[in-house]
């Protein structure tokens, strides 16, 4: 990994968002945007398809590096609600783009602002900022910029990226923190709690993650009840088993055109399945019970080790390792 001065590690280690930096002028009279560096000419290359899910904390070198590759050295840009353009000159330092620009979109006219989509229409890679994902489903949901966003994934297919709550919003259901963050804890006493918000999303869906809810931070925030907990909730609303994945800090789970998986970074990307049945015990005011004979959900831990060139999302057909199950609020793990 890239060794990153000091003061600049820590701002990325918060998506950017805490410290600012000196705005260059507007590019092209967009009023959006936090400025551009590269190349001012925008140029279109071969992208191909793919999607980066990171954990939060510092950035991941090579799950840039991936992208920029992916992007075939095209034009990048950053999407946010707060926060500056910290990420122009680090993106730009770790490969071939032509350009890279951040947009600052904070209001529903920047959401709708024809300089924005511009911008967006053109990208060959994008990456979303670390922030509150409640501000960017209120935001952004529904907008010009959802449908840029579709447009790029489904019939540019370029590769769309996003750490800790930019990560949050990419499948097809999400945890929309609006009434606040829960822990664990709390889930799994009351999966109705006011604050455990999981719904569809149309923001981004990718097509790739059907059925997937993602968590971040989450060995170091002991997540993993919170995360069964939103499955729980979820298996009510689906047909087909729900589905988690969570990746820790420092970590990036990179997923390619064909389905293919790798993990890099420094920690872990966890998989979870629900095995079948929906809970036993589900209500409001009452801790969870998800059994099914210690078997509620099955989990498979990827590593940089276990995974590169070798494990596929087009299936799911993972070495399992784990179930997953709660009784009475107490959640509990055995061998596959």
């Amino acid at each position: 990994m890239t060794i990153l001065p000091l003061v600049f590690s820590m701002m990325l280690a918060c998506g950017g968002d805490e410290i600012s930096s000196p705005i260059p002028p507007n590019q092209d009279g967009n009023p959006f945007s936090l400025g551009r560096v590269g190349s001012s000419e925008d140029i279109q290359t071969s992208s191909s398809t793919g999607v980066v899910l990171m954990g939060g904390s510092t950035d991941v070198d090579q799950a840039f590096k991936w992208m920029i590759e992916k992007s075939g050295g095209g034009d990048f840009v950053v999407i946010r609600v707060t926060g500056a353009d910290a990420y122009n000159n680090y993106i730009l330092g770790l490969g071939n783009a032509n350009s890279v620009e951040t947009l600052r979109i904070n209001t529903p006219e920047a959401a709708n602002d024809p300089k924005v989509i511009e911008t967006l229409r053109n990208a060959e890679a994008v990456f979303i900022a670390g922030g509150d994902q409640s501000n960017y489903l209120r935001l952004w949901e529904g907008t010009k910029v959802e449908e840029a966003l579709h447009y790029l994934i489904h019939e540019k297919q370029i590769p769309i990226g996003g750490t800790s709550a930019g990560c949050a919003i990419m499948g097809e259901y999400v945890y929309t923190g609006e009434n606040g963050s829960i822990i664990s804890t709390e889930a799994l006493a009351n999966p109705f709690d006011e604050r455990l918000t999981v719904r569809k999303s149309t923001l981004i869906n990718h097509p790739m993650l059907q059925g997937v809810i993602t968590d971040q931070h989450f060995s170091q925030r002991n997540r993993e009840g919170r995360l069964f907990a939103f499955i729980a909730r979820l298996s009510s609303q689906s047909e087909l088993p729900i589905r988690g994945i969570a990746v820790d800090e420092r970590t990036a789970l990179l997923i390619g055109s064909e389905g293919e998986i790798q993990v890099v970074g420094q920690n872990e990307v966890y998989f979870l399945e629900q095995s079948g049945l929906a809970p036993e015990v589900m209500s409001s005011g009452v801790p969870l019970t998800w059994d099914l004979n210690e078997s509620a959900v099955k989990m498979f831990e990827a590593s940089k080790m276990t995974t590169k060139g070798s494990a596929s999302i087009s299936n799911w057909a993972f070495d399992w390792t784990q179930y997953w199950f709660v009784k009475q609020g107490e959640i509990g793990f055995r061998s596959y």
